[in-house]
């Protein structure tokens, strides 16, 4: 099992540069796929979960050029052009790519069975398989969870669907049957979520209709390949956004990040607790906006942080319990009851390691209350497997007085190849243990 050893510093400087958009990189080649004609990518995340997704892909007969380990050549096989794989599809720790999946095979005309990794296998399936099965869609899930197998359904039929909770993996994967679907399908979202789904279908000439909280599209729309730019990934980049607001002293520049309005909820999180940054747009990346964040080390203060923030930096929130950490007096987070079900019980396994560090804390079934200003003490951190908690804990050297042994982190890759090159270029003291 390995581990990081990481030493308190000081401060961070410089600039680094993350690595490509998971949910646009998921996304890309599933799309790709489907389509008729070549999808150029680049910027693609060549991490464990987004190289389970193509290779899914290819499974079912979709050819997959790589010209460089961020750049490929998708041979798409058109709407209805996929064929039955000769085996199971592992999408190993992929949440993103096993939930679009079981909406992209619900039309298809052959069955197949999707699993993971023990981590995947432990995680909730039946909101994505109910409204498919409304849809017509023959779904099996394991106790409602992986393995899910997906079996040929006589034919689809559009809802118009409003969803439980805020999803956008949910929404996604009902866009995704709604290919195939008789008629329109319309999802209601409870709170906004990132739209990567609805922008790429455009790009590929598919007609989608957005009014307010409401998704539309029509089935059986083809749809065309095309070029697809990948911009840095915003959960990626929280890391050093957090490292950057609580130590850049000198300053720190987070460069090529996709600012999607949907997704810049840690960005409005971290301006609410007095954040130092600005955001210097770059040219847009296809439909994705980008942009370069400089930062300079301020003195943050604790918040009630709004729950319309939340489904919106939902992936970005254990770093920002971190930056609650350093924050002077309290902050709340609440609404947050999604990161029960993430890679780990995120909730739980970030008051354990607060806990661990001295940093008081207190559980809620939905969020967190976080005594902040205090420097941590050193530790032994489980990260449970979970890349982002790892990762957060790295970043917490900067408010530490002692190393930090932070264990089971393997899964980092899944997300992030190369953090710990990227967390040393910036200042950071990591090392593999």
């Amino acid at each position: 099992m390995k581990s990081y050893l990481v030493q308190p510093v000081a401060s961070v400087a410089g600039s680094v540069r993350v690595p490509g958009d998971k949910s646009v990189s998921h996304r890309s080649v599933m799309l790709g796929g489907i389509a008729a004609g070549r999808t150029e990518v680049t910027g693609f995340l060549a991490s464990a979960d987004c190289l389970a997704t193509l290779e899914a892909c290819r499974a079912m007969g979709v050819t997959v050029k790589r010209h460089a380990e961020t750049a490929l050549t998708v041979h798409g096989r058109g709407l209805h052009g996929l064929t039955a794989p000769a085996h199971v599809l592992d999408m190993g720790n992929a949440g993103t790519a096993i939930r679009l999946s079981m909406g992209l095979l619900a039309g298809q005309r052959f069955e197949s069975v999707l699993t993971g990794d023990a981590s995947l296998r432990s995680r909730p399936m039946e909101r994505v398989a109910k409204p498919l099965r409304q849809m017509g869609a023959d779904i099996l899930t394991t106790d409602g969870k992986p393995p899910v197998t997906v079996r040929p359904a006589k034919q689809l039929t559009g809802i118009d669907y409003l969803l439980p909770m805020a999803s956008a993996q949910v929404k996604s994967a009902i866009l995704l049957a709604g290919l195939y679907a008789e008629g329109q399908t319309t999802v209601t979202e409870p709170a906004p979520t990132r739209d990567h789904t609805e922008r790429m279908l455009r790009g590929f000439g598919v007609h989608v209709e957005t009014t307010g909280r409401r998704v539309r599209l029509t089935g059986g729309q083809p749809l065309h390949g095309t070029r697809v730019e990948v911009p840095g990934d915003i959960s990626s980049a929280a890391f050093f956004l957090v490292a950057g607001a609580l130590a850049g002293v000198q300053g720190l520049v987070v460069e090529n990040v996709g600012v999607n309005p949907t997704r810049t909820g840690v960005l409005d999180i971290l301006r609410l607790m007095g954040a130092d940054f600005t955001v210097h747009p770059r040219a847009a990346v296809g439909a994705e906006p980008v942009a370069d964040i400089e930062l300079h080390a301020a003195a943050l203060r604790g918040i009630a942080v709004p729950e319309e923030y939340v489904p919106l930096a939902i992936d970005e929130l254990p770093v920002l319990f971190i930056a609650a950490a350093g924050a002077t007096g309290e902050t709340v987070f609440s609404g947050a009851a999604e990161l029960r079900v993430k890679e780990s019980d995120r909730l739980a396994v970030m008051a354990e390691g607060l806990n661990r560090t001295g940093v008081p804390n207190e559980l809620a079934p939905d969020g967190i209350r976080i005594q902040g200003g205090q420097r941590l003490r050193g530790a032994q951190i489980d990260s449970h497997g979970d890349h982002r908690i790892a990762m957060a804990f790295t970043i917490a050297s900067l408010l530490a007085d002692a190393p930090l042994l932070i264990r089971d982190v393997e899964n980092v890759g899944t997300s992030f190849p190369g953090f710990v090159e990227t967390a040393r270029g910036c200042g950071l003291d990591v090392a593999l243990a």
